[in-house]
C-alpha cells in the first residue's frame, strides 16, 4: 500500500515523519456564506442550507478536553453564520481554548453581524483571512462586485 511511497521516500533520504499530539481541531461548520467565490473547495455559498448540528457542537469541547486539543480553528461557508457559532466560541473560551475564525472578513457588513468585530475582539478570537489577488478586479470576478473594497474596509 504506502510502502512503496515510504521505500521510494527512504531512497532519497527523506526525513522520517513522527506524529506529535494533535494540537489543532478545525471544524467547518456549514456550508452556508454570504459570497460565492468560484474557487471555493466546498462549494460554499448564501443558498447552501447544510449545517453542523448543534447535538454535534455540542461535542466539540468535552472532545477538545478529552483529547488535550487547545486550539479550534471554525471554518466553513462563513462559520459566523451558523447559529450557534457565538455560542462554540464562548464555551471554547471558557475551557481555556484558543480560537482562530477563518473568516472572509465581508461577513462583517451581513445584517446581524454588526456586532462580530467586537464579539471576536472580547472573545481574543484570531482571524484568519485571505484576499486571493491584489487587484481589485480580479477580486470582484472571483468573489463577486464590491467583495474588494468590503475586504479592505473589514
Amino acid at each position: 500500500m504506502n510502502f512503496v511511497l515510504i521505500d521510494e521516500l527512504q531512497h532519497y533520504n527523506f526525513p522520517e515523519i513522527d506524529r506529535n499530539d494533535t494540537e489543532i481541531l478545525q471544524v467547518n461548520l456549514g456550508y452556508k456564506c454570504n459570497m460565492v467565490c468560484r474557487h471555493c473547495h466546498v462549494d460554499a455559498g448564501p443558498n447552501r442550507k447544510e449545517m453542523m448540528s448543534r447535538e454535534n457542537i455540542e461535542r466539540i469541547i468535552p472532545l477538545m478536553k478529552k483529547l488535550n486539543i487547545n486550539t479550534l480553528d471554525l471554518t466553513g461557508g462563513a462559520p459566523e453564520l451558523h447559529d450557534d457559532f457565538r455560542y462554540l466560541v464562548e464555551s471554547a473560551r471558557r475551557n481555556k481554548i484558543t480560537v482562530i475564525d477563518r473568516c472572509n472578513i465581508t461577513i462583517l457588513f451581513e445584517e446581524g453581524q454588526e456586532n462580530l468585530a467586537d464579539f471576536l475582539a472580547e472573545n481574543n478570537v484570531e482571524i484568519v483571512s485571505s484576499l486571493p489577488c491584489y487587484s481589485k478586479k480580479n477580486v470582484d470576478e472571483l468573489r463577486g462586485k464590491g467583495s474588494f473594497d468590503k475586504s479592505i474596509e473589514g
